[in-house]
């Protein structure tokens, strides 16, 4: 079946179910931001395979809300499917919520998987229903109900993450949530999301592709912690670990069932914004909730020393990879056939050689040309292009090692290319020097900042429609919260910046049809000074490939911004070139020369 057709049949079951709209998000059951395939209920149904965005089905109408970074990607692949792009954020489109409140009818229904709805998107579409003297339907997921292919649930073993690398025992990590909870007067801390699961019982698997978590939920008293997972997944020697911290195992699913059978007695921690509607739904109405956000995600956000050291390790590796790869694609350009596909490959291949490689952190875009103007591009079968002088190739990749996740983007220069393309890569690395220079007072957040990267683009009437940066995860979700850079506010993402954060300094320009360039760099916040005006923090930059210089226009920059770049790549020969043949030492002595 096509989309129309899939959408046909969507709307018979809406029908005998006496739903009005059926909102499709992309969620799994833990809130995650990336899914494993069986949980991409959306992409089947609308076509548009981006990791970000909601379809909402009517009897005779279906959206697709997706941000900028997919506006070109989602008008693409949904050509001809009858669901019109709703880009959210532009002029003139309403949320979501708007649009519904303005088209559900009187008396009018909303359904939804509850499972796969956030707690607090489920309240809100109570709210709108309410309004209309209408309902809502969470327990059925009409989609799986002729989905005849849909892929099964993963059943990847799961592996202990050593402290050698994560630096922290469960037991003591346990004992900060629990502190926690006390000081929020609760006594059950309900837990769904994937990575802040994992993190506490240091554990990882196979679940979702490019990350490395386990489906899994968890419920944590002041004495236990309950972990529902599909039992295969423990090896023996697991489960006796996680008994001697309290962990006892449940059936994966049973967790519904259980919330029913909590004592009103007791006082549950959840978040709102990650804990699902169906299990909220579940918990006895009486019982006392405190909504706030979950521990877990300020913990694993400050790397403790241990977890910086390897990361560290981890980005001299791919920092090592990246400049091998450049030499490689400089010297092999319209002499041997390189495409998206088999740049990366190449890429990947030399991440292995540097040991303790697991996977590629998340799905790799390597761009060529047109393709790099579109934010989160995959190169597949059917686009993948050779790489031939006279544009540029984008890549934003990131390796997976035991010493932590990586995530650097790169735009090479292939032969001689125009003069307008040199200004636009030009323009990025000042955004991303600007930025990674700051210093600021202990309390500044990610807005207060991000000015430093936009502001060479709005001197020009020139912006991109993505963050800044975000901040990172240790063999986790390569998103990861609560701090990062963007210019407009969005709840629960501008916690202010603290010693041990790790965030990348993204910026890009993009044209459609032509060309794209993102420049990323990962930046470790530090202390700086102390003094009678107060704390003082820094970046300091731990990605160390070059900037191309074949696309700098030295006479765009000023005299700083050359410093800042001149020191930029002093750092990158100073850390790279120890471990490099003669040969390769010569050539990064080239690409990282003081202009």
């Amino acid at each position: 079946m096509g989309v129309k057709e899939r959408l046909s049949c969507l709307r018979k079951l809406m029908e005998e179910k006496g739903i009005d709209f059926y909102v499709i998000p992309t969620a799994d059951f833990h809130q995650s931001e990336y899914v494993g395939e069986y949980f991409k209920a959306r992409k089947y149904m609308t076509g548009f395979s981006g990791s970000a965005g909601t379809a909402v089905i009517s009897k005779d109408w279906a959206g697709m809300w997706t941000d900028g970074r997919y506006f070109i990607q989602a008008a693409k692949q949904m050509e001809g499917t009858t669901v019109e792009l709703m880009k959210m954020r532009e002029p003139g489109v309403p949320t979501i919520e708007e649009y519904l409140e303005e088209h559900l009818p009187e008396n009018g229904v909303i359904g939804f998987d509850g499972r796969v709805v956030s707690m607090g998107e489920g309240l809100g579409y109570e709210t709108i229903a309410r309004k209309k003297n209408g309902g809502i339907v969470y327990e059925y997921d009409l989609v799986d109900k002729f989905w005849e292919d849909r892929p099964k649930l993963s059943e990847e073993p799961a592996f202990i993450l050593e402290e050698k690398y994560a630096g922290e025992s469960v037991a003591d990590k346990l004992k900060r949530i629990r502190e926690v909870m006390k000081e929020e007067g609760a006594d059950i801390h309900i837990l769904t999301t994937l990575d802040d699961i994992c993190w506490t019982l240091n554990m990882r698997g196979n679940d979702i592709d490019f990350f490395p978590m386990v489906l899994s939920y968890a419920v944590i008293t002041m004495d236990e912690m309950l972990l529902y997972i599909d039992e295969r997944k423990l090896s023996d020697e697991m489960k006796v670990i996680y008994a001697k911290d309290g962990v006892t195992i449940h059936p994966y699913n049973a967790i519904y069932e259980d919330m029913k059978h909590l004592s009103i007695e007791n006082t549950a921690l959840l978040d709102a914004s990650k804990t699902n509607y169906a299990i909220y739904k579940n918990i006895p109405e009486e019982m006392k909730k405190v909504d706030t956000r979950n521990p877990e995600i300020l913990f694993k956000a400050i790397k403790n020393p241990v977890e910086i050291e390897n990361i560290r390790k981890a980005q001299i590796k791919d920092s090592i990879a990246h400049v091998r790869f450049m030499k490689w694609l400089k010297e092999n350009v319209g002499k041997m056939k390189i495409t998206e596909m088999s740049a990366s490959d190449k890429l990947d291949e030399l991440r292995v050689e540097q040991g303790n490689f697991i996977r590629p952190s998340f799905e790799p875009i390597s761009a060529y040309g047109e393709h790099a103007a579109l934010c989160h591009y995959t190169s597949s079968k059917e686009t993948d292009v050779e790489l031939k002088e006279g544009n540029v190739f984008l890549t934003d990749t990131g390796a997976g090692f035991y010493e932590g996740s990586t995530d650097i983007t790169r735009t090479y220069v292939l032969g001689e290319i125009p003069n307008i393309m040199k200004e636009h890569f030009t323009l990025v690395a000042i955004s991303n020097l600007q930025l990674a220079s700051a210093k600021m007072l202990k309390g500044c957040n990610g807005m207060n900042l991000d000015i430093l990267a936009r502001k060479p683009f709005w001197d020009r009437a020139l912006n991109f429609n993505h963050g800044t940066g975000h901040g990172m995860g240790y063999l986790l979700n390569i998103h990861e919260g609560p701090t990062n850079f963007r210019w407009a506010y969005r709840k629960n993402d501008t916690h202010q910046f603290e010693p041990g954060i790790v965030i990348t300094d993204e910026p890009g320009i993009y044209f459609e049809g032509s060309h794209g360039v993102r420049l990323e760099n990962e930046l470790l916040v530090k202390e700086w000074k102390k003094n009678e005006y107060g704390e003082f923090l820094c970046f300091e930059t731990i990605t160390y490939v070059p900037m191309d210089l074949d696309g700098i226009k030295a006479d765009m920059m000023s005299e700083e911004e050359k410093r800042l770049l001149n020191d930029y790549h002093a750092l990158v020969y100073e850390k790279i070139a120890p471990h490099l043949n003669e040969e390769e030492r010569e050539w990064l002595k080239k690409y990282t020369r003081a202009i």
